[in-house]
């Protein structure tokens, strides 16, 4: 690990939605850390506490590289609301203008911002294109920049996400590397989910690839291609183009929030 002057490592901390991040710029201050070390940084108990930690780095082609740790120390697949965020930051970081590109582990993302208030941003980014999926009437399974797999269920506010959504992420018989568990709800309308989130191995408030999920299901179940998401707190939106063999320009969009910055200096 590599510190910076203060002896520690500058940081943001952003919210998408409630889907929480630790932002790193290591293009100003370049760093490295141990899977250990990002874990402590995520920590919610002796840490600062997020779902997930995600590095700048520098890109040859676009504003910058992202690369993006869960809350258990590995590095993970595409994280739709940390590309969201991740995008406010580099913008007020001043690395990137408010329409940019930048490459990720799925490939590359243009993003679109709009300025709500001095702390909070309305973020649209592009999503990989999709040519396959598996669908029946009870459960979708999508990777959608990550793995996931979406299911009708009924009650959904006093559903066990965190008890269920264990059991499918870690059935081998549904993916041998295990899947994010996405539990959705048509209530008057509205689609609402929730999600459990393999690599945090818990319900996290907010999941864009979840939401990207989400929408080609209800997409798939309902019909519609421009569908509102409900999350714990925020709606998200996700349209797209959708044909027999595929679903392209995928854009998902929702609030990015800048919560506060700081230092986070390890023990030693």
């Amino acid at each position: 690990m590599q510190n910076t002057d203060y002896q520690g490592i500058k940081f943001s901390k952003f919210h998408g939605a409630g889907n929480d991040f630790v932002m790193i710029n290591a293009i100003k201050s370049p760093v490295s850390l141990t899977d250990d070390e990002v874990k402590a940084i995520c920590d919610r108990r002796t840490g600062v506490g997020a779902d997930g930690l995600i590095m700048v780095l520098p890109s040859e082609k676009y504003a910058f590289r992202m690369k993006y740790y869960n809350c258990d120390g590995h590095e993970s697949t595409f994280c739709g609301n940390g590309g969201r965020c991740i995008a406010a930051f580099a913008v007020e970081e001043g690395l990137a203008p408010q329409h940019l590109e930048y490459e990720a582990i799925d490939g590359v993302h243009k993003a679109i911002l709009t300025k709500n208030s001095d702390n909070e941003y309305m973020v649209s980014i592009t999503m990989r294109d999709i040519e396959s999926w598996q669908i029946d009437e009870n459960r979708l399974l999508i990777n959608t920049g990550s793995p996931h797999y979406v299911t009708r269920v009924k009650n959904l506010k006093d559903f066990d996400v965190r008890k269920v959504g264990a059991e499918i992420r870690n059935d081998k018989n549904i993916s041998k590397d295990g899947v994010n568990v996405d539990f959705m709800e048509l209530i008057d309308n509205q689609y609402y989910i929730r999600t459990f989130e393999r690599g945090v191995e818990d319900e996290t408030l907010a999941c864009g690839t979840g939401v990207t999920a989400a929408a080609i299901a209800a997409a798939l179940w309902y019909g519609g291609d421009n569908i509102n998401i409900r999350t714990t707190l925020a709606t998200l939106n996700v349209r797209f183009e959708k044909t027999a063999n595929s679903i392209k320009n995928i854009v998902l969009s929702g609030p990015a929030t800048h919560v506060f910055d700081g230092f986070y200096i390890f023990e030693k």
